[in-house]
Formats: structure tokens, C-alpha cells, sequence
């Protein structure tokens, strides 16, 4: 027999699962457009000096200059980062999370290695080798790996109305992308399968990322979170990576480091880059500490849609004929994915974590 108390506490509990879950589908929105205007200076920034000057065949230039790049990009969102946790007063929560190492921030650094070294950096050498449009494909199977991952490790659920609605976001994201794809690629290119590499480095990276540090934010908030990920990546990459290539190799670091901070139009897309991908990447935490790693990815691979809606801003081309095929596709599979129970989405992640203990 339901007693008035409990039907009232099972109201109070079903608002509670809803707004969690309608606060996780807006932040994951928010990764999606932002992600999605991301691909527009990432890829300009490969058009100014001193990275314009690099020969493809130049592979080593090229691969040293975009890991200065990508160090440059990591410094910058740490910085965007530090303004946005200095405006919720969350400072010295970060501070505190960066020190628990070995409870907390390890999984960050972990994160930090799948994102930047292996996921951001991968990206950027598939928009130089393979295009920005292989670049974007590729990573449209992130919420696979990091559904997988997070299923295999600590268990969390992959309902059949998420894996549908997932299904359908990455099959809009390749009807999208596929015709430009097969345009774009050039087999004749002998420096292709390094931008092909680096797709899947970007894939499996940004997948792996999604779900080690989701294992941090159960027990740490996702805006702390995020800058500690970012401080790790601006540690390997200026005080291991960068000072390995110097020394070891004849790769121009410091110079490329003086071209580019020299040359305002690359700062300008370095800025421009780093804004979008600081509060793309806070949206991304927020909604997967609210949805899940397997919901907040397919909703995020809406970010196809959005590419090419600034691409097409920005060069004042209209999308072709495909693009409303896959923004159908896109916006349906988010749908299915919307449509399924708050208290479903909610209990994700009610099972024990193996391990013990963040």
C-alpha cells in the first residue's frame, strides 16, 4: 500500500533524477556545439607561421611542431580554466584535489596523458596529413571506446535505448562526413597513415579520457577536475616531452616556441582554439558526472553537426544535401537517448566501484 509520504518522497526523488539528467543533456549539448567550433582555428592555426613553412614532408618538423602546439594549446586552456574556477571561487578546491594524488588526482594525470599526448595531439597531426574532415570522423568513435571501457572497468550500464541512440548519432555523424571523407583522402599520399594514425590516437584517446576520469569525479567536483587534468598535460608535455626533444634531437623547440608566440595571428587561433576547447572540456566532465560516459559521448558526437555549421560560417559555403541526412540522424539518435527514464539515467552508476576507494 502507498502511504502519502512515500508517494510524495517518490515525486521528490523522480525531480531530482530528472533535473540531473535534463542539467547532463544541456552540458553535453554545450561539449557538442563548443567541440564543434573547435575544428575551425585547430585547423587555421596549421595555415599561419611558423607552421605554414613546414613541408609535409618534413615529418619529424611537423610532428615536433605540433607537439609545441599542443603545449602551447594546453597552456592556454589552463589559463581560461584558472579564470573560470577563479570566478566560482573553486581555487583552493583545486589545489587541494592536485595534492591527493594517490586517492584522486592520479586518475587525472592519467587522463591528462589520454587527452593531450595521445587524443588532442593525434587530432592535430590528422588535420595536417588527412584533413580536418577525417580528423573530425575519426573521433566520432570515442563514445564507443570510452561506453566499452567504462562498462568493462567499473561496470556502468549500456542500456538498449542508449546504445541505439548512440548507433544512430555516430551513423548521422558518417553520413555527414563520408562523402567529404572520400574526397578528402588521397591514397597516393605517402605521409597519409600519419594523419590516419592520428585519428585513432584521437578516437581511443578521447574514449579512454571520458572514462578514467570519470572514475576521479566520483569523489571530486568536475570544474576542479578538469583544470587538474589540464595542469598534469602542461607537466609531460613542458617538463618531459618538449625537454626530451630539445636535448636529445635536433628538433627547433625553442624556436618554434619564439615563431609562434611572436606571431599574433597564430596566438589569435591559439586563443580562439583554447576558449572553445577549456569550456568544451567543462562540459564535458559536467555531464558525465551527471549521465553517464556512454550518454554524455553519443550526445556529445552531435559535435559533427555543429563542425560543419561553423565551416560553413566561417567560409560562407552552404553544408550539401548530406548534411540534413546526418543532422536527422544526429538529432534523432539524441532523442532516443533524451527519451529514456531520469531514474534510469540517474542509477547509471549505483553499483560498486572495483578497487575500493577513489
Amino acid at each position: 500500500m502507498t502511504t502519502p509520504n512515500s508517494s510524495a518522497l517518490a515525486q521528490a526523488r523522480h525531480r531530482h533524477f530528472a533535473g540531473k539528467q535534463r542539467w547532463g543533456f544541456v552540458w553535453a549539448l554545450w561539449l557538442a556545439l563548443l567541440w564543434g567550433a573547435w575544428y575551425v582555428p585547430g585547423t587555421a592555426l596549421w595555415f599561419e607561421p611558423p607552421y605554414a613553412g613546414i613541408p609535409p614532408e618534413a615529418v619529424f618538423g611537423r610532428l615536433s611542431a605540433t607537439a609545441v602546439m599542443t603545449w602551447i594549446h594546453a597552456v592556454a586552456v589552463f589559463a581560461f580554466l584558472l579564470l573560470w574556477n577563479a570566478l566560482l571561487g573553486k581555487v583552493g578546491d583545486y589545489g587541494r584535489t592536485m595534492v591527493r594524488f594517490r586517492r584522486i588526482s592520479k586518475w587525472y594525470a592519467l587522463a591528462s596523458l589520454c587527452g593531450g599526448p595521445m587524443a588532442i595531439f593525434g587530432s592535430y597531426i590528422a588535420m595536417v596529413y588527412a584533413g580536418p574532415v577525417f580528423a573530425a570522423i575519426s573521433s566520432l568513435l570515442f563514445p564507443v571506446v570510452g561506453a566499452v571501457i567504462a562498462a568493462l572497468w567499473y561496470k556502468e550500464r549500456i542500456t538498449r535505448r542508449a546504445a541505439l541512440g548512440m548507433a544512430i548519432i555516430i551513423l548521422g555523424g558518417m553520413s555527414i562526413y563520408g562523402p567529404g571523407l572520400f574526397g578528402e583522402m588521397n591514397v597516393d599520399q605517402p605521409y597519409a597513415w600519419l594523419g590516419y594514425a592520428g585519428g585513432v590516437m584521437s578516437a581511443l584517446g578521447w574514449g579512454a579520457e571520458g572514462a578514467v576520469a570519470a572514475r576521479a569525479m566520483d569523489v571530486s567536483d568536475p570544474d576542479v577536475g578538469i583544470q587538474c587534468r589540464f595542469s598534469f598535460e602542461v607537466m609531460f608535455w613542458g617538463l618531459l616531452i618538449l625537454p626530451l626533444l630539445a636535448l636529445f634531437t635536433d628538433a627547433p623547440v625553442g624556436q618554434l616556441l619564439f615563431d609562434t608566440l611572436t606571431h599574433p595571428p597564430a596566438l589569435l587561433w591559439i586563443a580562439l582554439a583554447a576558449t572553445t576547447h577549456a569550456y568544451c572540456y567543462t562540459s564535458w566532465y559536467k555531464a558525465t558526472s551527471l549521465i553517464g560516459v556512454s550518454r554524455t559521448g553519443g550526445i556529445g558526437n552531435l559535435y559533427a553537426v555543429f563542425a560543419l555549421l561553423f565551416i560553413a560560417a566561417f567560409t560562407l559555403q552552404l553544408p550539401a544535401w548530406y548534411f540534413l541526412i546526418g543532422l536527422a540522424l544526429c538529432v534523432g539518435g539524441s532523442f532516443v537517448m533524451f527519451s529514456e527514464s531520469a531514474e534510469s539515467v540517474a542509477t547509471l552508476r549505483d553499483v560498486a566501484v572495483p578497487g575500493g576507494s577513489a
